[in-house]
This record gives structure tokens, sequence and C-alpha cells, in this order.
């Protein structure tokens, strides 16, 4: 089965801002789940100069045809001027397939006549 599942990795300045994005995606079925982990210390190089920051992770779990509009979404949250935003793909054949159903259909935009 071809699912076309997708996570996104997006990293954000706190809990508080991964809750608001991560609430609004959810609500506005653009994701299925979201997952935050807090207490991430990122380092980075940010206009020539390396920068040291605590940050939290943002997991999205979506569809592929979702990923444009998640991402529009969390850039115009984002308290960032570059927000991180990776999209990584499910591997079709790999995981809990009921999960993976219950994941596709939570995520997948809806087809249209």
């Amino acid at each position: 089965m071809y699912r076309n599942l997708r996570l996104l990795y997006v990293t954000t300045s706190d809990k508080k801002e991964a809750r608001k994005i991560g609430r609004t995606l959810v609500e506005e079925n653009l994701a299925a789940c979201v997952n935050i982990i807090d207490g991430m210390n990122s380092i980075y190089k940010w206009e020539g100069e390396i920068q040291e920051d605590a940050e939290c992770i943002l997991i999205v779990k979506t569809h592929y045809s979702r990923v444009r509009k998640v991402t529009r979404m969390i850039k115009e949250m984002h308290s960032y001027e570059v927000p991180c935003v990776i999209s990584l793909t499910i591997t079709e054949d790999e995981g809990n397939e009921e999960y993976l159903d219950w994941l596709e259909n939570n995520s997948k935009q809806p087809f249209k006549l």
C-alpha cells in the first residue's frame, strides 16, 4: 500500500511556541498528530556567528498533500526569520501498519471531484 506519509522536523524557540503551532495544525486538520520534545540545545551559525540556544522540537505527522500548507502555516506563526521545517518520508513497509493507517486517515487531504 502506498501511503505517502511524512514527518516534519521543526524547531521552535520554546515549548509555548511549539504548543501553539502544533495545536493549530491539528485543529486545522493539517496534521494527525504533533509531538513536542522540550529541552534541546542547538549550536548553529547565524549571520556569520556561532550561536547556542535552547530550543524545542516539534514533530508533525501528516500526509504529503498537506506538507506545503503545513510549512506555510508554520512560517506564518513562527518567531524565527528562517524556521527549520524539514520533511522526511515515512517508509511504506516499516512500522505499525494500524498506526500508519490511522495517520493516513487523519491527515490525507480529502479527494475533491
